[in-house]
């Protein structure tokens, strides 16, 4: 989606596809490992320069000083009892501390007493902190992580592992048994600036995996993003089975971008990840673009086409040249279909129908068509979200509008009143290059470094653009040039780290000088889940 420059098919071709793929898929795996893995970092900074490591940047956060807390043989995680949420959230950081501190890890318990020393209580009793916020304690004889909602309660275990030494992200026995499991005396409240942080991962043009796409959430989870937006169908591939029109993932999920085997989610594979995304606070937000992007189903039933003739499959990279049969009542019974099963799936509030890069219909069809989905959409119970695109047509309040282009001010969206989801291609589309070295990802709107993805202000970005007016801040990642995911976490990372800065911590707290030592320090987290990350030369990275 959105490209504008063809990526060399020979190159996409070689990287781990065939047997001629031997010496540029050693020529990647070097240039990411000397990026990501082998050269050695710049000495870390010193302690006094790097006060914490703690991103996104709280709300507010205070060192007292005093003793570290550690984690021992008495040490308990203590939840309120009879809250499943609440338990499963001790049970993720007792597994997250493992065997890193002793024998075994802490064990759950609920409790409505107050607990024993050494203990990790986690309570709902915050009375400020919102949906999402989030109070933490930390002392040498106790940690107190406190929110109002289990959502909360999460972040604040999320905050609460990036003060834990990385060494407990390997998931087995320490490396080193002479270090202790421990976090700094500190006080922190936090809450977040938007409602809406979200990552898009396009599995349309390169299948993902129920694994990968988990691998994805887990990762987008530590840095407290909540929305996990799927762009399920697109020209080269259909990914989820639609009962009433099988023949969409059967025949138009068999192929993606190079010619690849493609793939598809059965609706219980879909539900699988929905599910796993809702235990780390992540709603899926799912995507059927329309009316153009739409080949893989125009391939698999012709009587989607105007002219009845179902076209090839598609595996190349050009935008712009399909387009449902607007005219035709089966197409709109084809789409009711189409967001009822998905919406019956999908307990998330809001459905996504694309709507961008439309070149073969008239304005007036165009409009005519978004008007009519929109009030599908609703019928089957979500908020309708589109690409800026559907700005043109007669929208409802409703409505929410993901503005991708840079050059487009939205404001005949703000005058109507619909919220902006920011996506501003030119700072947060993560499928483009960093530089011009990078060996995969596109340029049309630009290289991408870190600074430029963090160095910006959501509430100036158009005049006339007020920050009420912004629901939220997402970074897409469109996949025509990743093949599986260690490709996907070289782009998406270190700069997903920074969109989740700017959409979580408030603009009077960010500064890119402290972001850079923060950032730094994630460095051996990262290499200790594997995360294949661009070593970006804006940061001095720690060993």
């Amino acid at each position: 989606m959105k490209v504008r420059l063809e990526p060399d098919p020979t190159f996409r071709h070689v990287i781990l596809r065939t047997t001629t793929a031997i010496v540029a898929a050693l020529a990647f795996s070097s240039c990411a490992k000397t990026t990501a893995v082998v050269a050695p970092p710049p000495a870390s900074p010193p302690l006094a320069a790097r006060t914490h490591a703690v991103l996104p940047l709280p709300q507010s956060i205070e060192f007292s000083g005093g003793l570290p807390f550690v984690v021992t043989a008495e040490t308990s995680i203590v939840v309120p009892p009879g809250n499943d949420r609440a338990a499963a959230i001790g049970r993720f950081l007792s597994d997250l501390i493992g065997l890193a501190a002793v024998a075994s890890p802490p064990p759950v318990v609920a409790a409505a007493s107050t607990p024993g020393p050494a203990a990790i209580v986690l309570s709902l009793d915050a009375a400020n902190a919102g949906d999402e916020g989030y109070e933490l304690s930390v002392a040498s004889d106790r940690v107190t992580i406190a929110a109002t909602q289990p959502a909360g309660l999460f972040y604040g275990v999320q905050t609460f592992r990036q003060l834990l030494p990385p060494f407990v992200e390997f998931g087995g026995v320490r490396p080193d048994p002479t270090r202790r499991v421990s976090a700094p005396a500190v006080r922190i409240v936090d809450r977040p600036r938007f409602a809406w942080r979200g990552a898009m991962l396009d599995v349309a043009r390169h299948f993902f995996t129920v694994d990968e796409v988990k691998r994805y959430v887990d990762l987008i989870s530590m840095y407290r993003f909540n929305r996990l937006h799927l762009h399920l169908a697109d020209d080269q591939g259909w990914r989820i089975d639609i009962v009433s029109w099988p023949k969409l993932a059967r025949h138009g999920g068999k192929t993606e971008v190079g010619g690849g085997a493609g793939g598809y989610y059965s609706q219980d594979e879909y539900r699988d990840i929905v599910a796993y995304a809702a235990s780390r606070f992540i709603t899926v937000v799912p995507e059927i673009d329309m009316p153009g992007h739409t080949t893989a189903a125009l391939a698999s039933y012709p009587e989607l086409n105007c002219n009845g003739t179902a076209p090839e499959l598609y595996t190349g990279t050009e935008v712009g040249f399909s387009a449902l049969c607007v005219a035709s009542e089966v197409t709109y019974r084809f789409i009711d279909d189409v967001v009822r099963e998905i919406a019956a799936l999908t307990p998330g509030a809001w459905f996504h129908a694309g709507g961008d890069e439309v070149k073969t219909l008239t304005p007036a069809e165009y409009k005519a068509f978004v008007e009519r989905v929109q009030t599908i959409v609703e019928s089957h119970g979500k908020q309708m979200i589109g690409w800026d695109e559907v700005g043109v047509a007669d929208l409802r309040p409703s409505t929410i509008i993901q503005h991708w282009r840079p050059t487009e001010p939205p404001a005949a969206a703000i005058a109507r009143g619909n919220k902006l989801i920011l996506s501003s291609a030119n700072r947060l589309y993560v499928d483009m290059k960093y530089d011009a070295l990078t060996p995969i990802g596109l340029t049309w709107a630009g290289a991408i470094e870190l600074n430029r993805t963090y160095d910006w202000e959501p509430a100036t970005l158009f005049a006339g653009v007020p920050e009420s007016s912004i629901l939220g801040i997402e970074a897409p990642l469109w996949s025509e040039t990743v093949t599986n995911m260690r490709e996907v976490e070289y782009l998406a990372f270190p700069r997903l780290a920074a969109v989740a800065e700017v959409a979580w911590s408030s603009v009077d707290r960010r500064a890119w000088e402290d972001f850079k030592l923060r950032l730094g320090a994630q460095a051996p987290r990262w290499s200790a889940l594997g995360v294949n990350f661009y070593r970006s030369p804006q940061i001095e990275w720690q060993r």
